[in-house]
């Protein structure tokens, strides 16, 4: 009990001290717990859409009958299974329902109605199962083709109302509607834009298959289970064609697909919440070692009146504990004010969580006070078994106590033999074959170095820091020189100070590589690869009838290249089966696409029942040129194509397709079975590029859902993909250099009192407050750049072994960002400064008698 008191006193006589610690925890558990909290009210958003829109028991097309489909709104079913299914005993109600993905509703702007945040827009016909989580408040369901019912929150989003004109665009073709209605959600809905029509239209226009639906939606009569209904159902049912789904079992099925999603941005949030953990060790051992040495002769007192090693360790972990208990209760409740923030910041793009689903499991709490808890009272063990050794007659010297020169000969040789280790293992990455050889490697060679120069870190801080100086703190005279020899004064605290900095600004750099690279790549292999000028992207929807015949009529064009995906089951002559998409295109894809073949000849495989292959796929079923397979194309015939050439995998576009002509495709489907192009390769007349483009851009202006680009289009949206992932990337980092700078904050602030006398005495002998303040900020400015030359230089070794691995794939090219490089740095000079300035002003305001007189 009195150790427990000794350490409560400490705790608040030091509260100060402790404060910014106390934020690194809260900031850490917050994250954590934010992240738990965002993700379980999602999860729970969608688990409650996905059970009220689920019938009793749903009736679909098989797996077997949808992989069969070349159409990409799959199989569907007979209206007169409907009314088959109405007269199974226990169904109370059958209804076909209509429902798909593949559509794009316009607006008289012709801009797009559906979500901007990657939800689906979803169309189909009214059933009586959608009023269990819709409720017409506007207007009246559609009557005709010329009407539509839209729900209310896009209707609100795009300042819909009644009578307001909306285009709808599908594979088949596109018609326009007026709004007749307008239907709010029961539930809360995520995000997805619903659009309703009658049901001979939705049949005809969005599927291309009047008196035919997507599903069957069955009622259960009063007092039959939805698993008796089930049964009953499937009984008259070709087991074999049909997938019968229980109310519970299909909002599984759904929930299912969107768990994978929300857990990885789950663990990908709590990876980040566990770098800022990492950082913040740093930050609390800083404090502790700090506040260990400035009461040297207090626990040296303690031992001297019969405190033992052991109450002294103990007091130091309680104070620890007492941080962690306070910054973890704090973060937790911070962590459910985080997650509602970032809820409002998710309506704010487009999508829509409501607080009323806000979910705080048990476990959030729990898992936010352990981590906390845990991560504070390890993080202060070494200062507590420093404090441990404390000798009672170190009461009788000054405060603070010698390094322990053996101790730190011996972390910094393991720090050496770990860095090698791991430098070892990031060279072994650029040996490997196969990127998944690589992987074990190039985590294993990250986590060495970064503990290896961690461990090093004080000793490396001599030498840097003695570098840094000459460079940037000569030129600021006696006070520069004061800046440097106090960074140099404590090097195990400069560099614990710096390592905590060098974390995050070792992956930042990294990930500046390693993008930098991929777009310098993909740009290279697009000026080698892609002869076309001009590329049409259909996203996730087919090209349409309409836009095909418009981009054939542009004058100036010399040649149109339609890709199709057919799906096909392939026999290897091992007997495997394999099904994939084969890519079908006409002779002139060759020119637009420029595929690299290691054995035969591409053009011959676009010759009559020809096929290529790609290299991997012919290694690994012993196929090579000339061997005929049997291709069973997918609601068509069965052909036996020859293999005459085989492609090389080095490539990043089409990288992997199995090419046929588009001839041999029509010639073993259907009519009505060759599925839509799923993009365009155009080449213009030489000298008509830019007259052909203009045209083109003007033709597709009714189509907003395809991507229309030129290369130099193609190369900027590529940059801007990666761009945009980077930045959010580094957004979350951020939370990790804000922890790091608070132990810039606090090691700086915990030094201006270690030095109190000191600096007392400088001012004595004629040093001015604006020279104190700007030796402290110095001093800052050269631990932030020290962490930051740390930080850089291993990120740059990491990002040059991802990126080795990325060439197997590949994306050759080595590209270094040094213009970001080069900013990162000078911005780390500017976090030092900013860290230093409350710091300076707390010493520049000490009375000088005051501090003279501190012991």
């Amino acid at each position: 009990m009195t150790v427990f008191r000794t350490s409560l006193r400490n705790f608040w006589a030091h509260k100060g001290r402790m404060a910014l610690s106390a934020v690194a925890v809260l900031l850490s558990v917050a994250f954590v717990c934010g992240t738990l909290v965002f993700t379980d009210t999602m999860s729970t958003t969608f688990d409650k859409l996905f059970a009220k829109t689920a019938a009793d028991v749903t009736v679909s097309p098989s797996k077997a009958a949808q992989d069969r489909a070349q159409s990409e709104n799959g199989a569907t079913l007979p209206a007169a299974e409907v009314a088959r299914l109405a007269r199974v005993d226990g169904v109370s109600r059958a209804e076909g329902a209509v429902s798909t993905q593949s559509v794009t509703v316009v607006g008289a702007d012709n801009k797009s109605l559906g979500a901007s945040t990657g939800a689906p827009t979803l169309a189909g016909n009214w059933t009586r199962t959608d009023e269990q989580s819709m409720k017409l408040t506007s207007g009246h369901l559609p009557r005709s083709r010329a009407e539509v019912v839209v729900d209310a929150d896009t209707a609100k989003k795009h300042h819909l109302k009644s009578g307001d004109e909306v285009r709808t665009i599908t594979a088949h073709g596109d018609f326009t509607s007026h709004v007749s209605g307008v239907a709010t959600f029961t539930v809360t809905n995520p995000g997805a834009a619903v659009f309703y029509y009658d049901t001979a239209t939705a049949q005809r226009e969005l599927i291309d298959a009047p008196g035919r639906f997507t599903q069957i939606n069955l009622t259960a009569g009063k007092g039959v289970s939805d698993t008796a209904l089930k049964a009953d159902a499937s009984a008259v049912l070709d087991k074999a064609g049909h997938k019968l789904l229980t109310q519970q079992e299909s909002a599984d099925e759904s929930s299912k697909d969107t768990a994978s999603f929300l857990d990885v941005m789950k663990y990908a949030l709590l990876g980040f919440a566990g770098i800022a953990f990492l950082v913040g060790i740093f930050l609390i051992v800083n404090t502790f070692s700090m506040l260990v040495a400035q009461r040297t002769r207090e626990l040296g007192l303690l031992r001297a009146v019969g405190s033992s090693r052991r109450q002294v360790n103990r007091s130091v972990l309680v104070e620890a504990l007492l941080l962690g208990v306070v910054g973890s209760v704090l973060g937790a409740g911070a962590g459910v004010g985080l997650a509602v923030g970032l809820m409002k910041l998710m309506n704010a793009a487009g999508m829509n969580l409501s607080t009323n689903d806000l979910t705080i499991a048990w476990t959030t709490p729990v898992i936010g006070l352990v981590l906390g808890i845990a991560v504070t009272v390890l993080a202060a063990y070494l200062p507590a078994r420093r404090a441990g050794r404390v000798s009672p007659m170190a009461a009788l010297r000054e405060t603070g106590s010698p390094t322990d020169r053996r101790a730190g000969a011996v972390r910094s040789a393991l720090g050496a033999v770990l860095t090698l280790g791991g430098a070892a293992a990031l060279y072994q990455v650029s040996t490997v074959e196969k990127a998944g050889d690589g992987a074990p490697w190039l985590g294993g060679g990250i986590f060495l170095s970064l503990l290896g120069l961690i461990l090093v870190g004080p000793l490396l801080a001599g030498l840097v820091v003695r570098v840094i100086g000459a460079v940037v703190l000569r030129v600021f005279g006696p006070m520069g020189r004061l800046a440097e020899r106090n960074a140099l004064r404590n090097p195990r605290r400069t560099g614990a100070t710096g390592a905590a900095l060098m974390i995050g600004l070792a992956l930042v750099a990294c990930l500046s590589v390693v993008g930098s690279s991929m777009v310098t790549s993909a740009s290279k292999q697009l000026d080698e690869s892609v002869g076309a000028d001009f590329i049409v992207d259909t996203m996730s929807q087919p090209l349409v009838p309409k836009a095909e015949k418009a981009i054939a009529g542009i004058d100036g064009i010399a040649h149109v290249s339609h890709l199709k995906r057919v799906g096909a089951t392939v026999t290897f002559p091992d007997g495997t089966e394999k099904r994939e998409d084969v890519s079908a295109t006409e002779p002139t894809y060759m020119e637009d696409v420029h595929q690299k073949t290691v054995a035969g000849s591409l053009a011959a495989a676009y010759g009559k029942d020809g096929m290529s292959l790609n290299e991997g796929t012919a290694a690994k079923y012993g196929v090579k040129v000339g061997d005929k397979l049997p291709v069973a194309f997918h609601e068509g015939g069965t052909a036996r194509l020859t293999v005459r050439a085989i492609t090389s995998d080095e490539t990043v576009f089409d990288k992997g397709a199995w090419y046929v002509s588009l001839a041999t495709a029509r010639a073993h489907l259907p009519a009505g079975k060759v599925p839509p192009s799923v993009a365009l390769f155009a080449k213009a007349d030489d000298g008509k590029e830019k007259a052909a483009y203009a045209e083109l851009k003007k033709v597709m202006d009714p189509y907003p859902q395809y991507e229309v680009a030129n290369q130099a289009d193609y190369k900027q949206l590529l940059k801007d993909q990666v761009g945009q992932l980077l930045n959010m990337i580094y957004g979350l980092l951020a939370l990790a250099i804000v922890v790091a700078v608070l132990g810039v904050v606090n090691t700086l602030a915990l030094s201006v009192v270690e030095r109190t006398r000191e600096i007392g005495l400088m001012r004595a002998i004629g040093l001015s407050r604006r020279q104190l303040r700007r030796m402290i900020r110095l001093e800052s400015v050269v631990i932030a750049l020290f962490g930051a030359a740390l930080g850089l230089g291993l990120g740059l070794g990491w990002g040059a072994s991802a990126q080795s691995l990325l060439s197997l794939e590949g994306l050759k090219v080595l590209d270094i960002p040094w213009a970001t490089i080069g900013g990162v740095f000078a911005g780390s000079a500017l976090v030092g400064l900013l860290a230093a300035l409350v710091p300076a002003f707390r010493a520049g305001r000490m009375n000088v008698l005051g501090a003279i007189a501190t012991e």
